[in-house]
């Protein structure tokens, strides 16, 4: 059967309309519905605080991740799938069936992911892209790249380059927490692996600036004449870990080698010009597989902010300041007395430990039993909650105890510029 063609990457790019510059650290264009923003710097929800997921599928380009590509990976790699792509917390994508054409055909392909380091602390929500990349990167046996945009926060967020390349460090060992193979993973920060040479990483990344225009990455990103000149450039240091030559410790001189990238959906305008860009450079276009946000304990409306310890769970918390969190501040859609939530029973569109609980518990026979009991008002908010405390307590406490044997050394191990080709080549001798 003929596969839809889908439209160019550059005409889905300059269907997103022109915004305002907002404040902070949002210099960006914005897909917009109701006041609907998501840009790789801002998001926030329509008139009734809510993301459309499906509106963003339309307006991006992207394809939704259906019941039958869940189950070609169940079948292909013969592990279950993880609760994050059954449920369609990872719900679209660009290309991810040509990526399980790859693997069906022992074709290589590696995996890349990031995170810009901001604070000392993580909450879960930074968690999810890379429990999820240690899943994928587990069942497909596949190498992984991790980027620390440690530049990023220094041009966007204004923090001295010194304490940036600290949070980088800080972060990765919260990121090896989440248990990748050190045999083919190579975390790396911007400044770090640009300023000691980084391969043919730099290179790539003037290929790619000398293929985007200004006005295209205005169009993208929506950058004005007062962002700094940094921000402008930034764009092509996110895409080049797309592709494989920025890597040659691991990949060698290989142009061939596809890419998957997972990711947040708001980080979708970068790579929507990187494959755009890709094939004038001589690349295959990166695939995605990009999940939904994860809600702050006040719910949609709500942000989770570092300076917020309100606002999210954090990997350094307490369980007692789990169960307070969760009790305190996570909202409710139940009933305002017991009468009433008896009566009407709960609201699970809008409920935060409902929702979190969809992230987080990975027994489907008992989420859905809770699902009818706190749905039908059977089960009260308070028991739910209970619920939620003891998952989250366990996944923080289990964090906490694999991120204290990530010493420095440990870091400087899954960092190091090491010869991974036979790990991530296989059949392929050391260089």
């Amino acid at each position: 059967m003929p596969t839809q063609v889908p439209p160019s990457d550059t005409h889905i790019a300059a269907q997103l309309p022109p915004e305002p510059q907002s404040n902070g650290d949002a210099d960006a264009h914005d897909t917009r519905q109701d006041s609907q923003v998501v840009t790789p710097w801002d998001v926030s929800g329509g008139t009734d605080g809510k993301i459309d997921y499906d509106k963003l599928i339309r307006e991006f380009g992207v394809s939704s991740i259906d019941d039958s590509l869940v189950q070609r990976v169940e079948r292909l790699t013969g592990k279950p799938a993880h609760p994050f792509l059954k449920r369609h917390i990872f719900f679209s994508h660009r290309d991810f069936a040509e990526i399980l054409d790859c693997y069906e055909k022992k074709i290589p392909f590696y995996l890349y992911t990031g995170r810009g380091p901001s604070s000392e602390a993580l909450h879960l929500g930074h968690l999810i892209p890379f429990m999820f990349t240690q899943y994928l990167q587990e069942a497909f046996q596949v190498p992984l790249v991790i980027q620390l945009t440690d530049d990023e926060k220094a041009l966007w967020r204004g923090l001295d380059i010194k304490e940036s390349q600290r949070l980088a460090r800080e972060n990765c060992k919260d990121i090896i927490a989440c248990g990748f193979d050190v045999n083919s993973t190579f975390i790396f920060s911007d400044f770090g692996y640009m300023g000691n040479g980084g391969g043919g990483f730099y290179e790539n990344i003037v290929s790619i600036q000398r293929a985007v225009t200004m006005n295209q990455v205005r169009g993208i990103f929506g950058f004005t004449m007062e962002s700094n000149i940094g921000k402008i450039a930034f764009p092509a240091v996110q895409a080049a870990p797309s592709f494989p030559t920025s890597f040659p410790h691991m990949f060698g001189t290989r142009r061939d080698i596809r890419c998957l990238i997972p990711c947040a959906i708001d980080q979708d305008p970068y790579f929507r010009m990187t494959r755009d860009v890709a094939p004038r450079i001589g690349y295959l276009k990166p695939a995605l597989i990009e999940s939904r946000f994860f809600p702050a304990l006040q719910g949609e409306t709500g942000k989770m902010s570092a300076s917020d310890t309100t606002s999210a769970i954090f990997t350094s918390d307490t369980p007692k300041q789990i169960k307070d969190k969760v009790n305190r501040y996570a909202f409710s859609g139940g009933g305002a007395t017991v009468e009433e939530h008896r009566a009407k029973g709960c609201n699970l569109a809008v409920d935060v430990t409902w929702k979190y609980l969809n992230f987080f518990m990975n027994d489907d026979k008992k989420l859905k039993h809770i699902e009818s009991e706190y749905g039908s008002g059977r089960m009260l908010t308070g028991e739910a909650k209970a619920e939620l405390v003891k998952i989250l307590q366990g996944i923080v406490a289990s964090h906490q105890e694999a991120r204290a044997l990530v010493t420095d050394s440990v870091v400087d191990a899954f960092m190091a510029v090491r010869p991974m080709q036979k790990h991530c080549l296989p059949g392929t001798a050391a260089a």
